[in-house]
């Protein structure tokens, strides 16, 4: 359905008093904007990568690889965008930053629901991770649900079986995705839907570098708000995978 509401403006289409009036910092320097804004700008892509993560889940549930790709293609390159802003965060120097910190309180990115969130869907399934949001919360409701619900990898997975493959351990999930490699012409959907997940881990292994070499840029390896482990924490996460498997097999081809 069409909705052209007669004098509709562009303000009022995108409720741009809602949207411009959310920035508040607490402190009155300057350099506190930048800090709120990346922030923010971060989570609403965090929100869209999840609309079509949701999307590609059900396409690839009823073997529409072709019509997958684009919600991927999408998910991976707003990735590249998140990428790119950590340079724009790293122009606030250690100084700057230090000058507003202590604004900040306990919280940290490390409390962001819709980045474990993401994890979740891609198929990063780290339970633990639910005791940072309090019990009964939106946010930990919707983490439960994300833990419990099939995962982007679950679905590929349960693809490969429609396909005839064993997805019966990890092993051979590795040895079925290995098939598929061995005859592309043969499994091309599977084939090119495996290149596409593995588009979006790749960027969110460069996502996570520049993450670390920023918060190491502006701070050093200081503990970070909220009492995370800072760029240490960060280093740890660096040879996480979503589809470890569709990386190990390039060792057998």
């Amino acid at each position: 359905m069409t909705a052209t509401p007669a004098g509709m403006s562009y303000a009022d289409y995108l409720q741009l008093d809602t949207l411009l009036s959310a920035q508040k910092p607490l402190s009155e320097l300057h350099d506190e904007m930048l800090f709120v804004i990346i922030h923010q700008t971060k989570e609403l892509w965090l929100k869209q990568m999840l609309h079509e993560v949701a999307l590609a889940i059900s396409l690839v549930e009823q073997d529409k690889f072709a019509e997958a790709y684009k919600a991927l293609s999408r998910v991976s390159r707003i990735q590249t965008v998140m990428t790119l802003s950590w340079d724009i965060l790293a122009t606030l120097t250690p100084i700057d930053y230090t000058a507003f910190r202590d604004v900040l309180g306990t919280s940290s990115g490390f409390q962001s629901v819709q980045f474990r969130e993401f994890e979740y869907r891609l198929g990063l399934k780290d339970s633990r991770f639910l005791d940072y949001c309090e019990g009964g919360s939106a946010g930990r409701l919707r983490l439960q649900a994300a833990l419990d619900e099939p995962s982007l990898w679950d679905a590929a997975n349960a693809a490969l079986a429609r396909a005839g493959f064993d997805i019966s351990g990890a092993a051979a999930i590795q040895s079925s995705w290995l098939g598929v490699y061995q005859q592309p012409d043969r499994y091309f959907g599977l084939y090119q839907l495996a290149e596409k997940l593995v588009d979006i881990d790749d960027a969110l292994a460069a996502w996570r570098h520049k993450h670390m070499l920023t918060v190491e840029r502006i701070i050093g390896f200081k503990t970070g708000t909220g009492g995370s482990a800072g760029a240490a924490y960060l280093a740890s996460t660096l040879t996480k995978r979503a589809f470890p498997q569709l990386w190990s097999l390039r060792t057998d081809l």
